[in-house]
C-alpha cells in the first residue's frame, strides 16, 4: 500500500470497514444469543469446545487468540451459568481442563438455529461468504506475520 490511502475519506478506509463489520457481527450475534444469556465471546468459546471438548484453557486461548486475562473471566462466567466445567489436569496440576456441560451439548442446535435465523434476517444475498472468509484469513495471516516479526 502507498501513502495515498490516507488521503481517502473515512468511508473509503479499509480499517473503518473492518471495524464496522466487526461491530455489526458482534451486534448480530448478541441479538441471536440474547435468549441464551450468552455474549459473542462466550459463544466463540463454546464453538471452540464444540469442535474439541475437554481441552486445556491454554489451548482455547491459542485457538481464539485470547490471552488468559481475557479468557478467564469468560470461562468463569460460562461455568457459573452452567455451560461448562473446569477441573485440574491430571498430568499438570497447574493446568485446567475445560469441558462442556450437558446444557451446552443439548443447547447446541438451538443456539445454531438462533444464529442462522439472525444471519438470514440480515439478507446477505450477493455476498460470497467463502470468498470473504478466504480474504479475511489472508488479511489476518498478514497482520499476524507483522505481530510475530515485531517481537
Amino acid at each position: 500500500m502507498e501513502e495515498s490511502i490516507f488521503e481517502r475519506p473515512l468511508e473509503d478506509q479499509l480499517c473503518f470497514e473492518v471495524y464496522r463489520a466487526a461491530n455489526s457481527f458482534g451486534k448480530m450475534y448478541n441479538r441471536a444469543l440474547k435468549d441464551f444469556h450468552l455474549t459473542f465471546p462466550q459463544y466463540l468459546v463454546l464453538l471452540a469446545l464444540w469442535d474439541d471438548d475437554n481441552i486445556l484453557i491454554k489451548h482455547i486461548g491459542e485457538r481464539l487468540g485470547m490471552g488468559i486475562g481475557t479468557l478467564n473471566p469468560i470461562l468463569n462466567r460460562l461455568e457459573k451459568q452452567g455451560w461448562l466445567t473446569k477441573e485440574p489436569s491430571l498430568l499438570d496440576k497447574r493446568a485446567t481442563i475445560v469441558s462442556l456441560s450437558e446444557k451446552a451439548v443439548t443447547s447446541k442446535k438451538a443456539i445454531h438455529f438462533a444464529v442462522l435465523s439472525e444471519v438470514n434476517a440480515c439478507n446477505l444475498e450477493g455476498i460470497d461468504g467463502l470468498f470473504l472468509m478466504k480474504q479475511l484469513k489472508l488479511l489476518n495471516h498478514a497482520m499476524n506475520q507483522t505481530d510475530s516479526g515485531a517481537g
